[in-house]
């Protein structure tokens, strides 16, 4: 059996906040097309990790090292000159929406174009053509174009969420990295942010990894999981094979009475 490449990887990378380690000799392979949840406790490198992808996080100077689309983008702790390509290719997703609320949800799923269209163009709103197509389209497909016109910061967070995904569209993205990006909305805004996820990756091939908390969730929409626990690998496999003993073993015995009913384990 043949497995398609990885488009994201960590060799043996760590991460260090003064005493504490996020991350402690990580490695995991992100191969194209695949639908990845990142779960663990709080604190156990989620966000780091992901973040470490693009560069957001420098990892510790010493033998880890990145790699995205076959070229090195963080050695010894130095991003290379190869991180501003992977970015463009590489659509990131914050918990908290990362919109810029005075201006309008199209301008800001519009400003996914910077990459190809350069900064001082899209900064006055000389939008090619292209470029609207594109942002409507983007809108359409994540069911907020009705929205498009409105202040970013007069929308609900779904509907903030829904116009980052957008974004990354627009962006012409290949992978989506999405950090908790259903932390803070209610229980029908996240299934609908989640299923937008799932679609983008089945239907269009995107590779996605997203972190998540709700590990509900992760079983529901994901076919793969990582779990890191105190800043390492504790599972990497098939969501299928994520039992309720291993899980227990990632969260604590605290895990079954807080897990909802009815979770398929």
């Amino acid at each position: 059996m043949t497995f398609p490449a990885a488009v994201l990887s960590v060799r043996n990378i760590s991460k260090s906040y003064r005493a504490s380690r996020a991350l402690d000799h990580v490695s995991v392979e992100v191969r194209r097309g695949e639908m990845i949840a990142l779960i663990g406790p709080s604190g156990s490198g989620k966000s780091t990790l992901l973040r470490a992808f693009v560069g957001l996080t420098r990892i510790d100077p010493d033998d880890g090292v990145v790699e995205g689309f076959d070229q090195r983008l963080q050695d010894k702790g130095r991003p290379t000159d190869k991180i501003r390509d992977a970015r463009r290719r590489i659509g990131f997703i914050f918990q908290q929406f990362n919109l810029v609320g005075r201006l309008s949800l199209f301008t800001n799923v519009a400003l996914g174009s910077l990459g190809r269209i350069g900064f001082w163009r899209g900064l006055t709103g000389q939008w090619p053509e292209e470029t609207r197509r594109a942002a409507m389209a983007a809108l359409f497909r994540v069911g907020v174009s009705d929205y498009a016109g409105q202040r970013a910061n007069t929308l609900s967070g779904g509907q903030q969420q829904r116009g980052a995904i957008a974004r990354t569209l627009v962006q012409q993205a290949e992978v989506i990295l999405a950090d908790e990006p259903v932390a803070s909305l209610d229980p029908v805004a996240a299934r609908r942010v989640m299923e937008i996820l799932r679609d983008l990756n089945r239907a269009d091939g995107l590779t996605v990894m997203v972190t998540l908390h709700q590990v509900d969730y992760a079983l529901r929409y994901c076919d793969r999981v990582i779990a890191l626990k105190a800043g390492r690998v504790a599972y990497d496999g098939p969501t299928a094979g994520l039992g309720q003993s291993t899980l227990i073993d990632i969260y604590g015995p605290e895990f079954q009475d807080a897990f909802w009913e009815g979770a398929p384990l």
